[in-house]
């Protein structure tokens, strides 16, 4: 009896064993994700990006995009930016209703524009999933003459009797183009007109004449009539900048608040502009302690004068520090590098309350 009792037990375990295999390999059943199911607008767009095609430069151009609130709640339109003065938003649609569509109005001002264009306006709503919403304004701007550059900048070397340079004039357009001759509104500009095809392609010389100028910089303006209705007239703004023949750089020595705290040895560089190799001699500073040594970097062209501040230096109240030097430049013989120091503060002592003496 007890023998049959004991394999009884035996199968039992064998089958409670099995059993509980079998259902580790069972797959356990993963729950289903809760939906979210609170109402959200959603913007969409049928066309993000508007492309324009090919126009003539001065054309004021206006599209209307469109798009549909694909969500479960009101889209709402906050703010419309423009990237640019432009491009300007007209009247847009504030509330969309699921579903529904809306309107946003755009216009964009090609003046002054010129080849390949890219222009955005940013659109912000109510949509959590894309806030912003950026749309897009491509095209090419072309122009039916083309004055390249229209700010015509000349760089005169300082004992250079003149200097010139060229503006190129294009005609893109099937009709023949006529020019007058140029006409300048300040007589140390002068300027020529070149064909190099008729009707079609042109050079604008202009040339300045520093030798009669009072300033460092002049400005001036040459005019052409033109046979085209459309472009009437043609203005380039000329600038002519001449160098100065001798430049230091920096053009004075500021020192470190008095007194020295550590030595300094500031160092001031002596710039040749002119064709003509020069001569710096006779380097000197009006402050006693101070040492000064020349040295040329590039013969005739480039020149470093190291000064020397021992510490505890301090210039004083009302002292003015000058380096001076001597150039074999006809156009500036004399040189000058004023030094300054910024004084110590002045500490003040706040008055003895009345009583607090000592007895």
């Amino acid at each position: 009896m007890k023998l049959i009792l004991h394999a009884v037990a035996v199968v039992s375990l064998l089958l409670g064993s099995r059993a509980t295999l079998i259902a580790q390999a069972l797959p356990v059943p993963v729950p289903a994700p809760v939906a979210d199911s609170a109402p959200a607008p959603k913007i969409a767009f049928d066309n993000a990006v508007w492309d324009f095609g090919r126009i003539k430069s001065g054309e004021v151009l206006k599209h209307t995009f469109v798009f549909t609130n694909t969500g479960t709640a009101t889209l709402e339109i906050t703010q419309v930016q423009p990237g640019c003065g432009c491009t300007t938003a007209g009247e847009w649609t504030r509330k969309v209703e699921p579903e529904e569509t809306g309107t946003l109005a755009i216009q964009f001002n090609s003046a002054n524009f010129q080849g390949p264009v890219l222009k955005t306006v940013a659109v912000h709503s109510n949509d959590k999933s894309q806030p912003n919403v950026m749309l897009q304004l491509k095209g090419t701007i072309w122009k039916a003459v083309d004055v390249n550059p229209q700010f015509a900048m000349i760089n005169v070397l300082p004992d250079s009797p003149s200097a010139s340079t060229i503006v190129q004039i294009l005609n893109n357009s099937d009709e023949p183009l006529v020019l007058s001759n140029p006409d300048s509104n300040n007589p140390l500009f002068h300027a020529t007109i070149i064909t190099n095809r008729p009707g079609k392609e042109f050079q604008l010389v202009i040339a300045a004449e520093p030798a009669s100028m009072t300033n460092t910089t002049m400005q001036g303006q040459i005019t052409l009539k033109t046979s085209m209705a459309s472009t009437p007239v043609i203005t380039v703004t000329a600038w002519a900048n001449v160098q100065q023949a001798i430049v230091t750089m920096p053009p004075q020595v500021v020192l470190p608040t008095a007194p020295l705290a550590a030595p300094a040895a500031p160092e001031v560089t002596i710039q040749n502009n002119s064709t003509n190799l020069v001569q710096i001699t006779d380097v000197n500073v009006n402050l006693p302690g101070v040492e000064v040594a020349l040295s040329e970097k590039i013969p005739g062209r480039s020149f470093i004068i190291k000064l020397s501040f021992p510490v505890g230096f301090q210039m004083a109240p009302g002292q003015q520090g000058v380096v001076t030097a001597r150039s074999s430049s006809s156009q500036m013989p004399s040189i000058k590098i004023p030094i300054h120091q910024t004084p110590r503060p002045v500490v003040s002592v706040p008055p003895t309350p009345p009583g607090s003496g000592q007895q």
